[in-house]
C-alpha cells in the first residue's frame, strides 16, 4: 500500500516538472520571437532612414535670408541651377563670381561637375573674397597648391542636407581637415560662418552659400 502511495507521488511530481518546464520552454520561445521582432524592426527603421537621407534637397527646401538675392527666371536662379552640376550651377549665380573664378584657376571645374559624384558645397559669396583684401585674394589666386587646398577644404565628398550637416557636427573635407557644424533652425554657422542660403540644389551637390571664406589650418 506504501509502495503505491509512493508510486503515485513520484508520477504527480514528475508531471508537475515537465509541467513546470514546458512553460518555461514557451516562455522563452516567445521572448526570442519578440527579440527576433524588435531588432528586425530596427533594422528595418534604420535602412529606411538611411535610404531617406540621401542629402537631396529640392527649391522649396532653402533656407536664410540670403535667398532673397538669388536671381529669378534665369540659369542662376534656384530653378537654373537645379539640373546643372555644382560648378556650372555656381557660375551662372552673380552670388559666386570669386569662387568660380577662383575654381577655374585652380582647375578644378571638372573635378567638382562629375555627375558621378556627390558633394556637400559651402560656397562663399563675393563679399567674403573681398573681405580678404585685395593683395591676399590676388596672393591665394596666384598659388595654385594653397587655392587648391582652400577650395576643397569648403567640400564634403558627401551629399547632405541642413538636418544631415547638424547631425554630424564634424564634417570631413576633400582637403582633409574637418568642418565644424553649429547651430539650430535656420541658424547655421559653419567653422563660425553663417549659411546666408542653404539647401540649394544642383545636379550632384547641395550648396551652401556662407559669408566667409574659411582657412584650412593645415
Amino acid at each position: 500500500m506504501r509502495s503505491t502511495r509512493l508510486a503515485s507521488a513520484i508520477g504527480v511530481l514528475t508531471a508537475a516538472m515537465i509541467s513546470v518546464a514546458a512553460c518555461g520552454s514557451g516562455e522563452q520561445t516567445a521572448s526570442d520571437a519578440t527579440t527576433s521582432a524588435a531588432a528586425t524592426t530596427t533594422t528595418t527603421t534604420t535602412t529606411t532612414s538611411k535610404a531617406m537621407s540621401d542629402g537631396v534637397t529640392t527649391t522649396s527646401d532653402v533656407f536664410g535670408a540670403g535667398c532673397a538675392s538669388l536671381p529669378k527666371d534665369t540659369e542662376g536662379s534656384l530653378d537654373g541651377m537645379v539640373d546643372d552640376p555644382v560648378a556650372t550651377a555656381a557660375s551662372n549665380n552673380p552670388l559666386l563670381k570669386t569662387l568660380v573664378a577662383a575654381v577655374t584657376e585652380a582647375g578644378l571645374v571638372d573635378t567638382l561637375n562629375k555627375t558621378d559624384a556627390k558633394y556637400t558645397v559651402f560656397a562663399p559669396y563675393d563679399p567674403a573674397f573681398e573681405a580678404l583684401g585685395q593683395e591676399t585674394l590676388n596672393a591665394v589666386l596666384a598659388d595654385k597648391a594653397k587655392l587648391t587646398s582652400i577650395l576643397t577644404y569648403h567640400v564634403v565628398p558627401q551629399r547632405m542636407d541642413k538636418e544631415g550637416i547638424l547631425s554630424s557636427a564634424n564634417l570631413p573635407t576633400v582637403q582633409g581637415g574637418t568642418l565644424k557644424v553649429e547651430g539650430s533652425g535656420d541658424n547655421v554657422t559653419v567653422n563660425g560662418a553663417k549659411v546666408l542660403c542653404g539647401n540649394i540644389p544642383t545636379a550632384n551637390a547641395t550648396v551652401f552659400v556662407i559669408d566667409k571664406v574659411m582657412m584650412p589650418t593645415s
